[in-house]
């Protein structure tokens, strides 16, 4: 039936739409402010990797509160074996894409494989990627990242600095492994930490560290503190969304749950999936210590 002819047997019905539009509450956009205020209340925040359109909206109707354009999308995608061949034409594109439908969640946006090697190279990658819709940038990597943090800071980029295993770098490492586990490992994460929060990062994201010395992390600096595989005691959590939807090219990580099969899901659909998520990470009940190291 055409939109035209329900009007014709339904007059009603715009009325109807436009009444319940009009009763339903917006949903206010979350802010970096929004989540430096979470974390004062002691209050966790959910986060979700999201490449397209159709997603964010999902993700906007289960108040999902902050979104990353990550460069997983190397391999969810794309079908990389890595995250190092994308581009940031890929992360332009990508959060254009999810920008235009979303109005709630704050955007991060991951610079990929060697955007922020010089300090020239991350102002161009990070001005692409904000003004494709961005609210903030992450970046992988420690105290080297300084002087970049700082710079972009002063020019209104607000950074996220992944630590801990920072895929990137997975030739370095010689595989996903887990960081931190050493106290030489620890005490260098609590001093890259220190010299990134010092510089002006907005966030910390820690990947794959053990649960108490993420706590630890949290702790003791003021900014929010995302965890993957870091235990509850994050400020906020993240996963890919493929992941989350047991949708897997690989053996899941050790830090992955299926929220679409999950008892929670009341309506068993992927919407219902990112709204299960969202409640477990509100709720800390996930990650649990099955999913943590």
């Amino acid at each position: 039936m055409s939109y035209v002819s329900n009007l014709e047997s339904n007059p009603d019905s715009t009325t109807e739409s436009t009444s319940a539009a009009a009763t339903t509450k917006p949903k206010l956009p979350v802010t970096l402010s929004t989540l430096n205020k979470l974390k004062a209340n002691g209050e966790t925040f959910s986060c979700l990797t999201c490449y397209d359109a159709s997603f964010a909206a999902a993700m906007q109707v289960a108040a999902i509160d902050t979104i990353l354009i990550g460069d997983s999308l190397g391999m969810v995608v794309q079908g990389q074996t890595s995250t190092l061949p994308v581009t940031i034409a890929d992360m332009v594109y990508h959060t254009q894409n999810v920008a235009r439908a979303n109005s709630h969640a704050l955007i991060l946006c991951d610079l990929p494989f060697m955007s922020v090697a010089t300090l020239e190279r991350a102002l161009d990658a990070s001005q692409a990627v904000m003004q494709a819709g961005a609210h903030v940038v992450k970046i992988e990597g420690g105290a080297e990242l300084a002087e970049i943090v700082s710079v972009l800071a002063n020019n209104g980029v607000p950074t996220c600095v992944h630590l801990g295993l920072t895929p990137q770098s997975v030739n370095v490492f010689g595989g996903y492994k887990v960081q931190g586990k050493t106290d030489a490992q620890a005490e260098k994460l609590m001093a890259d930490c220190q010299a990134v929060v010092e510089a002006g990062a907005a966030i910390l994201l820690l990947e794959c560290v053990p649960a108490e010395l993420a706590k630890k992390v949290r702790d003791t600096f003021p900014v929010p503190v995302i965890g993957i595989g870091a235990g509850v005691e994050c400020d906020g959590q993240v996963l890919v969304m493929h992941d989350m939807l047991g949708v897997y090219t690989r053996k899941p990580a050790k830090f992955v749950k299926d929220f679409l099969t999950d008892e929670h899901n009341e309506t068993k659909d992927i919407t219902g999936a990112f709204k299960a998520y969202h409640k477990a990470v509100k709720d800390r009940t996930f990650p649990t210590p099955a999913h943590s190291f």
